[in-house]
């Protein structure tokens, strides 16, 4: 790409140099608002695990150095049509900048890469954004963190009483917490999301996305699963980066809420994080006014407005499939009642459009 004002040059960097990704983790690492969605090991999980295209356009200096960075998706599906997403099947992963100079021009070539290929709609997911094309929405999802205590009789004690109650009765039931990485952890967690999604009217993600992410990320991914009398019954898959942990997918079984499962299940992994030399526990995302928003408030976190942006062509509409639209409403209810093996099978051929 062309240089758009000295001393800043825009380019595509090809992620298959491995020297090229491990300048940008760097980067990104370094950065105080990275997060794992703007690794090249994301991009390198979706690419693989939902067949969607990843790209990456930095902002350098004159020396070559990195003024900022985007991550982004290509996202192609014959239901929920094309975009350019930063960053896909993510809930961050936005502009990244060192130079306030870096950022407008990263989100013009950003629109002008949509352009080209031919996806009507950009999305920015967190980050900032300059200019009056973006449509800005900073009022659907919250985002939820909070510092880890220094113990697990401290964590309880900063757990609000109800849901402190709550964690107290599932340490009291005969859980088993197991931690790890290998295939049969895969295996579990996954047959456990898939229930869970289900159950909310949600199509699951392909298990091969669950796998890529694994493998791409390492010992900076692990899965925690709750076992009943040797039965999985919850599970969450967990990144890891700068101190904080970022409990990703997780659900549990229908026999998990009667053994407050998720309960035990987030309060162990608090706990596990904490051994990992974690400091801080992301919650991720909720829409809020929804139960997941107030699950996450009665655990102590407060929401903050997350800041999305979407940009369309003169006269077009931004991509819209947010599950609280009333336009999905039957088809999720649908989806609810649908045998489970139907749901896993059909359900990665659509979620793998969804971006």
């Amino acid at each position: 790409m062309p240089l758009v004002s000295a001393p800043l040059g825009l380019r595509a960097v090809d992620l298959r140099d491995a020297g090229e990704r491990a300048r940008l983790d760097a980067f990104v690492r370094a950065h105080p608002e990275g997060t794992p969605f703007h690794l090249s090991a994301w991009g390198a999980a979706v690419a693989e695990g939902c067949g969607q295209r990843s790209h990456m356009i930095v902002a350098e200096r004159a020396d070559g150095s990195l003024a900022g960075m985007l991550p982004l998706t290509e996202i192609r599906s014959r239901l929920f049509g094309a975009a350019l997403v930063s960053n896909g099947f993510a809930v961050d992963g936005g502009i990244l900048a060192e130079a306030d100079a870096a950022i407008r021009p990263l989100g013009e070539a950003a629109w002008a890469l949509a352009e080209k290929l031919g996806c009507p709609t950009l999305e920015m997911r967190g980050g900032p954004v300059e200019g009056p094309e973006w449509t800005l929405d900073d009022q659907t999802y919250l985002g939820f963190v909070r510092p880890l205590a220094a113990s697990d009789e401290a964590e309880l004690a900063a757990i609000p009483r109800k849901q402190r109650a709550e964690v107290r009765k599932a340490l009291d039931k005969d859980l088993a917490i197991v931690t790890g990485r290998h295939q049969t952890d895969a295996r579990d967690h996954y047959a456990i999301y898939a229930e869970s999604v289900r159950n909310l009217g949600t199509p699951v993600f392909p298990a091969r996305l669950f796998r890529a992410a694994l493998r791409e990320f390492g010992d900076s991914a692990d899965i925690l699963t709750v076992r009943s009398e040797g039965k999985p019954v919850a599970s969450v898959l967990s990144l890891y980066m700068n101190g904080t942990v970022y409990p990703y997918w997780g659900g549990g079984t229908h026999a998990a809420r009667a053994l407050r499962a998720n309960d035990r299940m987030y309060f162990a992994l608090m706990s596990h994080a904490r051994e990992r030399g974690c400091t801080h526990f992301d919650f991720g995302r909720s829409k809020a006014g929804t139960g997941p928003a107030a699950f996450k408030k009665n655990w102590g976190f407060q929401g903050v407005p997350l800041l999305y942006a979407k940009r369309a062509g003169v006269g077009g509409v931004p991509r819209e499939i947010n599950p609280l639209d009333p336009r999905y409403r039957l088809k999720i209810e649908a989806w609810k009642k649908l045998p489970l093996w139907a749901a896993n099978r059909i359900g990665p051929l659509i979620s793998k459009g969804l971006g």
